[in-house]
């Protein structure tokens, strides 16, 4: 009946503008933590469309203290049960060290020990010194994606029961991985194909 298709059609556009008031999560109960990269396409990385998941980026899909705060509200309260950490390959946040920015920052007048870090929460402060380790640069970012899995997994703020997993995005071949799965390392060898020789064989008389 055409009155069905209809009404299906109108109580799904109801229930995508009211979601939070109805309590529905979304398509996949899945929250993703990525990199702010314009080159990750997050949605055609993951095999995901709209409305699949809650996406949370910052500069290098780290695990800071307003992704911990966006993490423990959608697990706790908006029935998400899975996280995604997506890093990239070429991430900006390899090109310099915490100490050299800091330096540039202060060469340009700013005072990176007393700098309000939250404009909205004054009080909150970093201890004198901390400010290079809070810009959270990297050097490898295979080991990054597996450390940050580890400190969502480990947050007291994040029910036990929430998979939580991490993959690489690379850049260069626009397709996805596993941390440290680098599948030009195994296809561009003779050695990892198991390239056999001939060798000569003792004849025993």
């Amino acid at each position: 009946m055409l009155y069905q298709q209809i009404d299906e059609k109108l109580d799904e556009k109801r229930n995508w503008a009211l979601r939070r008031q109805l309590g529905i999560p979304n398509n996949k109960k899945l929250w993703v933590l990525a990199c702010m990269d314009e080159r990750l396409p997050v949605e055609k990385a993951l095999g995901i469309g709209e409305g699949d998941a809650h996406i949370f980026r910052n500069a290098g899909g780290l695990v800071t203290d307003d992704a911990i705060r966006s993490a423990m509200l959608k697990t706790q309260f908006f029935g998400t049960k899975e996280i995604i950490v997506l890093n990239h390959t070429e991430c900006g946040m390899m090109t310099a060290s915490g100490d050299f920015l800091s330096q540039v920052l202060q060469d340009r007048g700013i005072d990176v020990d007393a700098v309000e870090i939250d404009p909205a929460l004054p009080e909150l402060k970093l201890p004198k010194g901390v400010f290079s380790t809070w810009i959270k640069t990297f050097t490898d970012v295979d080991d990054i994606c597996l450390k940050q899995v580890e400190l969502l997994r480990n947050s007291a703020l994040i029910p036990q029961e929430v998979a939580i997993h991490g993959y690489i995005w690379e850049v260069e071949t626009q397709s996805l991985r596993r941390p440290y799965e680098r599948l030009s390392e195994k296809v561009n060898t003779a050695l990892a194909m198991g390239a056999k020789t001939t060798q000569r064989v003792k004849v025993l008389t």
